[in-house]
């Protein structure tokens, strides 16, 4: 599906559900799916996002292969989300553990827009150090690429994947003006009462993708404790000019609602046109050069 410009809509009310997924429990956790996608159509939302792993919670361990779904409309598990979607004419993202071939898995985030799969993110970075453990039961995803929707062009990353600046950065030179964050984040560090450390720094990282890109960035962050775990909440919107436009409360399930207006994209580019001044070829030259120091073989095959 690629809109056209006059199909692409200016103002779109975006809902992100903060919610407490119950690990391993698909089922109980479609139902969460299903009410909030109720909730936010009533509100008017056209778009609603889940947390990173939102069907099954996330330390997973041994549960990974129990859960993992393929997302068609003939899963009987998934099959409920794409139906609400199309009933209520809503663009859903939620969050799963994806089999892919010879049984390999990955965290995912699917796209589904009025019953429809437009686009799978599956997560590129997997963190395996301190608390985390993911590269011992997923693989990594491939690839970043932005995609088209009826809101215009967004691009998806899964938590670990926006603590690199260059998987955003792909995603703003592949088109994208809205950026689609999901996570698990655990809070960490507690030197303000009721935050977290971790939360001030994802907050900054999105805050800074919103001004840098002058992209819209929209976080969804999920709640509750697992395994000895707190999950923090705090999702957010920025807009393109890096301002705060919505905030969840820290530690509790919400429904998070605001409009966003993508106008405010025009007037963040012609007041800091970065974009326009932004050189990918230059990039692109110059990580070759670096690669083909490290390696001679790369620089004769693709060097500057």
């Amino acid at each position: 599906m690629k809109p056209t410009e006059r199909n692409v809509t200016e103002k779109i009310t975006v809902g992100i559900a903060q919610i407490a997924p119950h690990l391993g429990d698909v089922a109980f956790n479609l139902q969460i799916h299903l009410e909030q996608i109720e909730k936010a159509s009533t509100l008017g939302a056209n778009l609603l996002v889940f947390p990173e792993l939102s069907l099954t919670g996330y330390v997973l361990r041994d549960l990974v292969q129990e859960v993992a779904r393929h997302p068609t409309q003939d899963d009987p598990m998934l099959a409920p989300l794409f139906e609400a979607s199309r009933k209520k004419g809503i663009d859903v993202v939620f969050g799963f553990v994806e089999e892919g071939p010879r049984r390999r898995f990955h965290i995912a985030s699917a796209y589904v827009s009025r019953g429809n799969l437009i686009h799978i993110h599956r997560k590129v970075y997997l963190p395996t150090y301190t608390l985390f453990d993911e590269g011992r039961y997923f693989s990594p995803g491939n690839e970043f690429r932005a995609f088209d929707t009826h809101f215009g062009r967004i691009g998806m990353l899964i938590c670990e994947d926006f603590w690199h600046p260059s998987s955003a950065y792909v995603l703003w030179q592949d088109g994208a003006d809205i950026l689609l964050l999901m996570s698990s984040s655990p809070g960490r560090g507690l030197r303000q009462p009721g935050r977290m450390d971790s939360s001030r720094h994802v907050e900054l990282a999105n805050q800074m993708f919103a001004s840098f890109f002058t992209d819209f960035v929209i976080h969804a962050n999920r709640v509750g404790f697992e395994d000895g775990l707190n999950f923090w909440g705090g999702s957010t919107i920025f807009g393109p000019d890096g301002e705060m436009a919505a905030q969840g409360p820290y530690f509790e399930e919400a429904l998070v609602v605001a409009q966003i207006d993508l106008s405010a994209l025009r007037r963040a580019r012609q007041r800091l046109p970065l974009l326009r001044d932004e050189k990918p070829l230059l990039v692109l030259r110059e990580l070759q050069r670096i690669q083909g120091a490290a390696d001679p073989q790369i620089h004769r095959l693709g060097g500057a």
